[in-house]
Parts: C-alpha cells; structure tokens; sequence
C-alpha cells in the first residue's frame, strides 16, 4: 500500500493531479467537518441523463484517488435543486396541461404527473437515487427543498442579508443593464401563489428580513430563513460551497465564466472556494455541442444498448478537458480500448496501474477480461455472417478458442449479443460493397489459391503474414489500400480487422467461400 501511495503522489493521471491539489488544502491540519467533500449537483427539471453519469463517475474517480493518498474520510454529495420553479412542461409527461396551473412553483411543489410520488421533484429524485444506485456509485443524496425548509441554509441565509451588499456587486458586475434594475439574489416563495418570485426587494435588512412586492401587488416583509426564499442559481452555487463546506466540485466549461462569481460570493459568505475541475462539453457526429433540448448525441440508455457501462465510464475518463464527438461510431473503440486496458493492468508496475483507466474504473478490484475475440472483429463476423443472435457469432468463437463459453466467458458472451444488436441497427443500414480493380481482383484470386493450400492452421499471426505477402506480391504501394480493398469490397465497410485473425476466426474454408462469391457478384 505504501508503494501504491508514493506511486499515486506522482501519478500524471488526472483523478490523482486533481486529489493532490484537495490535499494541498489539509496539509495543516485535517477538516473540522472530519471529512472531505465532494459535490455534484444535479436538475430535476429533467431526466438524469449521460452527463450526470459523466460528472458524478469522474468526481468518484477524484475521490478514489484521493482516498489512495490520504486517511482523511470523504463523501460525494449528489445535490438536487428541486426547489427551482417550473419553467416549462417537460414534453414527456402525461397530461401536460394538467400542470400548467403550478408553473413558476417549486418542483417540490408540481404534483407528480406519474402519480407515483408526492410531487414532481420527489419522483425526478427518486429517478435519480434509482439512476446512481443502478451503476453502483456511493454517495448520499441532498433536496434544496429540505435543506430550506429545515433550517440547514438559515446560516448562511442570514450571512447573505448581512452581506447582500457585497454579494449583489460581485453579480451586478455581470448583468446587463435592465437586468440590473430588477435583480436579487433572494427569490421569494408568494405567500399568496407558492411560486417563486424574481422581483426586486424594496428592502433587505441586516438580520434577515427582506420586503418585496407579491404577486397581488401588497408588499410583503418576511425573514429570509425556513423556507421563505431561495438563492438564485449562481448565488447559490457560491452559498452551498460556504454553507457545506465542499471541497471540490466540477462543471461543464458552459459554467466556466461563473467560476470566479461562485468563488467570490463563496468568499464573502465565509467560506473557502472548493478547487473545481472544468470539463470540456461533448459534441455529437456533426461537431455540435450536445443539448438534452435538441436530442442530439447519445442517451445513456443508448450507449446502454450495444456496449457495458464500463466502456462507457473509459470513455468519460479519456482526457476530460478535451471536446470529444459522443455518437454511435464511438462504441466499438471505447470497448475494445477498455479490454486492452484490462489485458495491460495486470502485468503492469504501481507506477502503471495506477495510469490506467481500468484502475479509475474499478480501483484496486480491476477486473480480467474474458474478451478472446475484439469487439470490432464481432462486428465483421456478423456482417459476413449475416448474424440474426448471438449464438451465431458463438459457433465462430468456440471454433477459434474451444475452452470460451457463455458461462465462463460472461464478458465476451454480452459483447457478442451487444455486436449483433449493433451490426443490425448501425453497420448493415450502411454497408456499401464495389467491385474489385484489376489489380484487387488478381490479388484476391492469388489469396484464395494459397488459401486453399494453407497448412498452417488457425494462426492469425501466420495468417496475416500471408496475407500481407500477397499485398507485397501484387505491389500495392501504399501496402493499406490493400487491406481497404479487402474490406470495401469483402466486407462493405471502409476498414476492419487484422484480416489475418478474421480469417482465423471466421475459417480458412469460409474465407475462401467469401471471396469467391463476392468475386463472382
């Protein structure tokens, strides 16, 4: 363990330069709360979604890391602002109308449109809560509606009216002019409608009593504690961190523009600004930013649907800071990566383990990988094979490696029905087969020839050792197009496996069917 730490004090992987710097912070003396603190915070307006996978499984891979560095305790608070007012009807809901009459109110206080819990918050929470438990993630849930109402805000509540001077400069600075008239940092609950109300105060006093004008146009004086008000967004971002404590917390780069208003107003209520971490946004197959609004990019169910969870917690932790495309065409690489990471974990030093992504993943329980065939090589099967189930693909892996099975090989035998379901909705649509040049057509006759005489047996290496003579043999200059000659006009796709272990796995015999027939067409 004392190795694994040293190693992990110099670790260039990311969790563990971002868990130095929360250590930094302690290096006096541990945390009076006696524990570290790690936020997420999450909108129950919506559906948790595959950024709130992102963000609350990268800041557990900062916690994992800083556990292997210090023995201080931590926690990950997954916090709700569910006592935001409705802005718009979710699309998606039963009787849209039917909550047309509580817009502006708290979520906490829009009955459940699915009528299964006490309102439209608590059933958006619970789908959260069922979310992160499903992944297995560790933390403990907060509702803003509860910390309100119960007093746990009052204190800083209270801080906010004594400083409500200093807090509105650090805001008004950022507003454009007409904002500036009408803006406050508290938002008031109607005592008359129980909406959330964005109007001036017409006066905030120093022990917490603010007066504003109410939706029926009388002016209303109530303490800002109990549940009374709420802090507009940005302002609460910078409250939540004095009030709880955090010690880290990371955003998106769309919040990276606020950063220094969170941290100044954190400041000016007492607090010490948490390190944050900002992370880049994805962007779908077109290049465009990824909106929950428009619809474009991938859904967590989506990835769900042709690829494990682990591969899509690899693909979170690849370089963060970096914009990444986040489409269907992303899978394949992400599972196969994942599984060469695994192979790699196990003959690797401290130093190395604690570099790869396996090790964020999983922590110290990493995993063997049962994968004996690649991802991407299944899906090749499937198309030659025209694979409608998975036991298809079986009948070519037992083939190839006689000791794998369902049983024993659970990763490979969920890969395999994953490829199948993804060949037929993503490869097949757009599989485009051409004919062969001159050139291509006399290298393939010349590979089934040698084929047909091969003795070698099912060695991929000794097979794509052949393969590429036949390339060198008919001159292809670069030696690739002779492999994309393969694959467009074999397998109707722009590039594949090693055709060597395609051949190996798919069979000597079939391969030489395939080319035939693909010749002969």
């Amino acid at each position: 363990m004392t190795n694994m730490r040293d190693a992990a004090m110099t670790s260039k992987a990311w969790p563990f330069e971002e868990a130095r710097r929360v250590l930094k912070r302690y290096e006096k003396k541990d945390p009076e709360k006696g524990y570290v603190l790690f936020e997420t915070g999450y909108g129950p307006s919506g559906l948790p979604h595959i950024g709130t996978f992102g963000e609350v499984g990268r800041t557990t891979m900062v916690r994992r890391a800083f556990e292997m560095i210090s023995d201080i305790p931590t926690k990950l608070l997954c916090f709700s602002d569910d006592m935001d007012g409705m802005r718009k009807i979710p699309g998606n809901v039963p009787d849209p109308a039917a909550l047309e009459p509580f817009m502006q109110k708290p979520l906490t206080a829009v009955p459940d449109p699915f009528g299964t819990h006490g309102s439209f918050g608590d059933h958006m929470n619970a789908r959260l809560n069922n979310f992160l438990d499903t992944f297995g993630f560790e933390y403990e849930f907060a509702s803003s509606t509860a910390y309100y109402q119960s007093g746990k805000m009052d204190e800083i509540l209270l801080k906010a009216a004594e400083k409500y001077d200093d807090v509105m400069a650090i805001m008004l600075k950022s507003l454009r002019e007409e904002r500036r008239q009408t803006y406050s940092i508290f938002l008031p609950i109607s005592p008359t409608t129980g909406q959330v109300l964005y109007v001036p105060m017409k006066e905030v006093t120093k022990d917490g009593m603010i007066t504003f004008t109410d939706v029926d146009g009388t002016d209303i004086t109530v303490p800002v504690t109990g549940g009374n008000c709420k802090l507009q967004w940005k302002p609460d971002f910078g409250a939540r961190w004095a009030a709880l404590d955090v010690d880290f917390e990371m955003y998106g780069k769309d919040h990276a523009t606020n950063t220094p208003i969170y941290d100044g107003i954190c400041r000016v209520l007492g607090g010490r600004a948490p390190e944050h971490f900002t992370y880049e946004l994805f962007l779908d197959a077109d290049g465009h930013k990824i909106s929950k609004t428009s619809g474009n990019g991938l859904t967590i169910d989506e990835w769900l649907t042709y690829a494990s969870t682990e591969s899509l917690s690899y693909f979170m932790y690849l370089k963060p800071k970096t914009a990444k495309r986040m489409h269907f065409d992303v899978i394949p690489k992400a599972v196969d990566e994942y599984h060469q990471q695994l192979r790699a974990f196990e003959g690797q030093d401290d130093k190395g383990k604690l570099n790869n992504p396996v090790f964020h993943i999983h922590g110290k329980d990493v995993p063997a990988s049962d994968m004996v065939v690649p991802f991407a090589m299944l899906l090749n099967l499937a198309s030659v094979s025209g694979a409608e189930d998975k036991d298809t693909l079986w009948g070519f892996i037992q083939r190839y490696a006689p000791d794998a099975s369902a049983e024993n090989n659970p990763q490979m035998d969920q890969a395999a029905g994953f490829a199948v379901r993804y060949y037929n909705d993503f490869v097949k649509p757009t599989k485009v087969y051409r004919a062969p040049t001159d050139q291509e057509r006399a290298a393939m006759q010349d590979l089934v020839a040698r084929l047909k005489v091969w003795d070698g047996g099912l060695d991929a290496e000794a097979l794509q050792t052949m393969v590429f003579a036949v390339g060198k043999d008919h001159a292809f200059d670069p030696l690739r197009d002779w492999f994309t000659a393969l694959y467009e006009v074999l397998l109707g796709a722009s590039q594949g496996p090693r055709f060597g272990g395609f051949i190996a796995l798919y069979g000597v015999a079939e391969t030489i069917e395939l080319i035939e027939a693909q010749l002969a067409k």
